[in-house]
């Protein structure tokens, strides 16, 4: 008589350290308990520790989360897998590429960096000790967005985009445009354009695969604070073939999220591109070979409404793509996946060529390619 199969032990989870207790990382937290037992919240580090046995408190993270008081002591905890870091982008360049160093597995809060050259070593730290690199850019794991990308890649729906409009914004009040990091130079001197700019160029490069613009013309008239950082900006952006794509991004307006991709054949729109209306479903429009009746007095036919639903919201299951990743490295010696760092490279090229128009007067800038 043959014995029974020995059930398979469930992968080890993916032993998760944040560093810096950010409003972000309450998300982020909340992210990784919902995916447990695949993540799992080992340690908390901030600048004292008192900070990080409140964050943990607040949180609700386990009784025997390891609470640090400094980012180094985190660094030193050989049970960590991977650092979530939601520090300020002036500080992403000297603790994103100490932990790569230390061998940890690195989910990076956008903007990723404050410039090209800043996040290169990021990245090289990160593929000369074969960890795992991915940004915080949480709408790209929504299932929405792999939808839509079938409908953009569908020639006979959409058919060759054309035009892309992007607008993020938000109205901030009097006690963020005094006080928050994303409006002070020496923490996050990107402003609105690290802020919510680099999700406007992210659905732009979504859309056309991730091709990157031949040159960039930042929109006249910025808005910046009296330390010189932006409040609110916008570009356009050109390629060889004819493409264009336009967005704004403003702590000075209201809530918006809105991304239209327009091919020649079919537009796709979704209003709540970020943070859905609704965390368990991703409602879009889309229009595709529309006209209007004889008369010119509705459009034939009506666009179509489509709404995808999800059991996890998209933090979450950006945790579990991550922590997918991070266990094929870990478990099975598997390789990094490069999309992610190419993606968040290309994106941060856009933002650099973009805030080097606007520092130029809004002349016209060429996109290293």
């Amino acid at each position: 008589m043959s014995s029974a199969a020995t059930p398979e032990e469930p992968p080890r989870p993916v032993r998760f350290g944040i560093m810096g207790c950010a409003s972000i990382a309450r998300k982020l937290a909340r992210a990784m308990l919902l995916v447990a037992p695949t993540a799992d919240v080992v340690a908390v580090a901030s600048r004292s520790e008192d900070k990080a046995r409140l964050f943990a408190a607040d949180n609700g993270l386990p009784a025997g989360t390891r609470l640090y008081g400094s980012y180094e002591a985190l660094l030193d905890d050989p049970d960590i897998d991977a650092i979530y870091l939601p520090l300020p982008t002036s500080l992403h360049l000297k603790w994103a590429t100490a932990a790569a160093a230390r061998g940890k597995h690195l989910l990076l809060e956008k903007p990723a960096a404050l410039c090209a050259a800043d996040l290169e070593p990021i990245l090289a730290a990160c593929e000369s000790s074969g960890v795992q690199f991915m940004d915080c850019t949480m709408w790209m794991h929504n299932p929405r967005t792999a939808k839509m990308r079938q409908l953009v890649a569908d020639q006979d729906t959409i058919g060759d985009v054309r035009i892309i409009n992007s607008i993020v914004s938000f109205q901030a009040d009097k006690d963020f445009l005094q006080n928050d990091i994303r409006v002070k130079p020496d923490l996050d001197a990107l402003g609105a354009l690290g802020d919510l700019g680099w999700y406007c160029i992210r659905a732009i490069l979504w859309a056309v695969d991730y091709e990157l613009p031949k040159n960039v013309i930042a929109l006249r008239h910025p808005v910046k604070n009296q330390a010189g950082v932006l409040l609110a900006c916008g570009a356009s952006l050109y390629w060889d073939d004819g493409k264009v794509a336009t967005f704004h991004c403003s702590f000075l307006t209201n809530l918006t999220m809105d991304m239209t991709v327009v091919g020649t054949n079919g537009t796709i729109h979704v209003t709540d591109l970020l943070i859905p209306y609704d965390e368990k479903s991703g409602p879009f429009s889309l229009d595709s070979k529309t006209d209007v009746n004889e008369l010119a007095t509705e459009w034939v036919p009506h666009p179509s409404k489509h709404v995808v639903m999800t059991d996890l919201p998209q933090e979450a299951l950006m945790v579990q793509e991550f922590c997918r990743l991070v266990r094929n490295i870990r478990d099975v010696s598997g390789k990094p996946e490069g999309k992610w760092p190419a993606i968040t490279r290309n994106t941060q090229i856009v933002l650099d060529a973009v805030k080097t128009s606007i520092d130029n007067g809004c002349e016209s800038v060429d996109v290293a390619s």
